[in-house]
């Protein structure tokens, strides 16, 4: 087993995508699993059939809570967090990651992979003509990290529930090492689908959870790092634009477009009056 490198994966209703994400990597990297929907139908599986496997389940409070939450139980000098709907990592990958390090002589804050199917309007990524190269944001679905390093950052803020946690973090990051995408890795992250809902019902919650919480987390990433004043101010075409996309959707009666906006509208608000990221799933 690889005494450098611990990998966490962060889990909610995801019980197939993980099965088939540890198979291949059982007894090479010690793993942890954290699972905040408290599925006890998983925990068994991997108590049964992959005992060497940590598994936590707590409380659903968020992503950045899970990252904190799992890296308490890391003993090796690396780790990695991952989303279960990554495919791509395997023992060859999380050895460039090491290898990589070692040429940075550990002067990093984070290290992570090339996606080869990322929509280029919602993540940037450098030309594919260095292994590694510098990039000040990195997605949240696969990140790797020196542990010491992660310590001095000061960790993922719990404040965020979803989304832009990772750009808090690689934001406050830059002021201690400089962060970099791994082009020799390269994975396929699906995004978004790993939940699985059971029901028309916990679909909509989800949904209705994601619109809410992006613009929450988005109006605090922006107060939290470059101030209240200038997150108002560039948030006025949004909160402008939105109001008119409910008033429109309510006249046509389209009820789809019109959940979506009122619950972007209401999280927007509640980041706003500075209250804290409260809305949370109902299944």
């Amino acid at each position: 087993m690889n005494e450098h490198v611990t990998i966490i994966i962060l889990t909610h209703k995801s019980k197939k995508l993980v099965l088939d994400y540890i198979k291949n990597l059982y007894k090479k990297f010690k793993i942890i699993i954290v699972d905040n929907s408290k599925d006890i139908e998983l925990e068994k599986i991997i108590k049964t059939n992959f005992p060497e496997v940590e598994i936590y389940l707590i409380s659903n409070n968020g992503y950045s809570n899970q990252i904190n939450f799992g890296y308490k139980f890391v003993k090796t000098k690396y780790f990695l967090i991952s989303n279960p709907d990554v495919r791509g990592i395997d023992e060859k990958g999380i050895q460039n990651f090491i290898n990589a390090a070692i040429k940075l002589d550990d002067k990093f804050s984070v290290l992570g992979p090339r996606y080869i199917n990322a929509n280029p309007k919602s993540l940037k990524q450098t030309k594919n003509d260095k292994e590694i190269a510098e990039l000040r944001i990195l997605s949240g679905a696969c990140m790797f990290f020196n542990k010491k390093n992660y310590e001095l950052v000061g960790g993922f803020d719990n404040n965020f529930f979803l989304y832009f946690e990772e750009n808090d973090y690689c934001k406050r990051s830059i002021n201690f090492f400089k962060n970099y995408q791994i082009n020799s890795i390269e994975i396929f992250h699906e995004g978004g689908n790993s939940v699985s809902c059971e029901s028309q019902s916990e679909i909509q919650d989800q949904q209705e959870l994601r619109q809410w919480h992006f613009v929450w987390s988005k109006f605090y990433y922006y107060k939290k790092n470059y101030g209240y004043i200038y997150a108002v101010i560039f948030f006025l075409p949004i909160i402008f634009r939105t109001g008119l996309k409910i008033l429109l959707y309510l006249a046509i009666k389209d009820k789809v477009n019109y959940s979506k906006y009122k619950n972007r509208w209401y999280g927007m608000m509640s980041s706003i009056k500075g209250e804290k990221s409260h809305k949370r799933p109902k299944f």
